[in-house]
């Protein structure tokens, strides 16, 4: 996290990703595709969303906090424009928010290094939950106030502390919480449009990848040449 009035650098990180080769971008596409399913239950990606796992109060707090992690700016539309609330959302239904993806049959050690896996108790969708409250009470108790009745510069505050692991929640860790929401943040602006999600492509077209285009065939030998299409979706959705 960076100050409010520094939020240049929070997005730098996504504009990096443009110097990975466009297969390795592929492939993790690729691999997200066999992991996350399309919700029945949820209205496709685009049409106007209501929350299926999160409740108002905790809706609310995820679309604050994202609004921070990913700010609209000079270098294009932010988390909210993106729809990343919704990936959010919907992932909370799927294997993944169910934690069924990976061994989640003990012993934890949440202190290792985050290379040896999962390591608490709570699936995600479970250290939203716990988190959100935790955090209003939290801020409760030392503001007087939830998270999203708080000026900008105190949810920013509470943001940074929250990464720092200064806050002690009742339930899951306050950096364990934070690194959940980021994580799944960046996921969400990065992700395939049909995940609900990088709306528009516009995090594709931040950072200059062109999605799902089935091949290249004839640019490699133009050399240093701007390739001039825009993405696509696995659906074929064109930006």
């Amino acid at each position: 996290m960076t100050d409010s009035q520094d939020s240049k650098p929070r997005r730098r990180f996504l504009q990096t990703l443009a110097i990975v080769p466009a297969s390795t971008l592929a492939a993790g596409a690729a691999l997200k595709t066999t992991q996350a399913e399309t919700l029945t239950n949820a209205p496709p990606a685009g049409a106007a969303y209501t929350p299926t796992y999160f409740d108002r109060a905790e809706w609310a707090f995820i679309q604050t906090a994202v609004d921070h992690l990913i700010p609209a700016d000079d270098l294009g539309p932010g988390a909210l424009v993106a729809g990343v609330p919704e990936f959010i959302d919907r992932q909370m239904q799927t294997p993944y928010g169910h934690g069924k993806l990976w061994y989640m049959q003990g012993p934890f050690h949440p202190g290792v290094d985050p290379t040896y896996g999962w390591q608490i108790s709570l699936v995600p969708r479970e250290v939203y939950r716990h988190g959100i409250a935790d955090c209003n009470a939290y801020c409760s108790k030392q503001y007087g106030k939830n998270f999203v009745d708080l000026d900008k510069a105190t949810q920013e505050q509470v943001l940074k502390d929250m990464e720092a692991g200064k806050p002690q929640f009742a339930n899951v860790a306050s950096r364990t919480f934070f690194g959940q929401l980021l994580g799944n943040t960046k996921e969400g602006f990065l992700c395939d449009p049909q995940y609900g999600g990088n709306k528009h492509m516009v995090g594709w077209k931040m950072i200059g990848f062109t999605g799902a285009r089935g091949d290249f065939v004839g640019w490699p030998e133009k050399g240093n040449v701007k390739y001039p299409y825009g993405p696509v979706s696995i659906s074929g959705e064109k930006a």
